[in-house]
């Protein structure tokens, strides 16, 4: 099986660095520091014609991932603008106070965004059973679930990994993510047999000092890479030839 890269970005320059780098999939965001928040209408139109797969993450806010009734009529209209977009798919998440996936709400989000690709974000690594968990994104077709395994990072998550990897088998694709790069990505992959990876393949840059005196920026900024995609694209495709006999 073909070993594939989603990176996440937040600016269109990051979109335009994902065509240049070879990435696989976009995961359109805004917001990254916070984990990624919906993207503006805007960046979704100028990402569906950028020739790469993108799909926008519908997330309202920071925070948890309990969502009320009028942030579940916001979320549906945000997909409804990603479908409008041109957009491949839409990122989803949503649990419940008691730890537990609420397929009430994800169930009403799926039919908002019926007919567009659908991966299940890294809330499966704050609810307590990713084994129901599995069952319940399964059930409701989500093609794929983001994932660390339920740690910070996937090489602290890895024995999880391979867990939820043979769990899911054909039935869902599972993706991981939160620290892959470069240097980790091929233990991963041979660890735990998945072959579809999440990164920003980032770079730190300075930031304007000006700017971050008023709070226009962070003190230290990252940037989208297309040096660093390349670099793990040819990770990739190096752990997806067969083995020599």
């Amino acid at each position: 099986m073909r070993a594939t890269l989603e990176v996440c970005v937040d600016t269109l320059e990051g979109v335009e660095t994902c065509v240049e780098g070879g990435a696989d999939r976009i995961e359109l965001c805004s917001a990254l520091p916070l984990g990624g928040l919906t993207p503006s209408y805007g960046l979704m139109r100028a990402a569906a014609g950028c020739g790469v797969p993108a799909y926008a993450m519908i997330r309202p806010r920071q925070g948890d991932f309990c969502f009320s009734e009028h942030e579940i009529a916001l979320m549906a209209d945000d997909i409804a603008a990603a479908r409008d977009a041109g957009l491949a798919g839409v990122v989803l998440g949503a649990a419940t106070a008691d730890g537990v996936l609420d397929e009430r709400t994800l169930a009403a989000l799926c039919e908002a965004s019926a007919g567009m690709g659908r991966t299940l974000h890294r809330v499966i690594d704050t609810v307590e059973d990713w084994l129901a968990a599995i069952e319940t994104a399964v059930a409701l077709g989500f093609e794929r679930i983001l994932t660390s395994g339920g740690a910070l990072t996937v090489l602290e998550g890895k024995d999880t990994l391979a867990a939820m990897k043979t769990h899911a088998d054909a039935r869902i694709e599972i993706m991981a993510g939160s620290g892959v790069s470069t240097e980790n990505v091929e233990t991963i992959a041979r660890s735990t047999g998945i072959r579809s990876f999440h990164a920003s393949c980032s770079e730190a840059l300075a930031a304007d000092d000006r700017l971050a005196r008023f709070g226009f920026t962070s003190p230290v900024e990252r940037r989208t890479s297309a040096r660093r995609i390349r670099e793990m694209k040819a990770v990739l495709q190096r752990i997806s030839r067969p083995k020599e006999t």
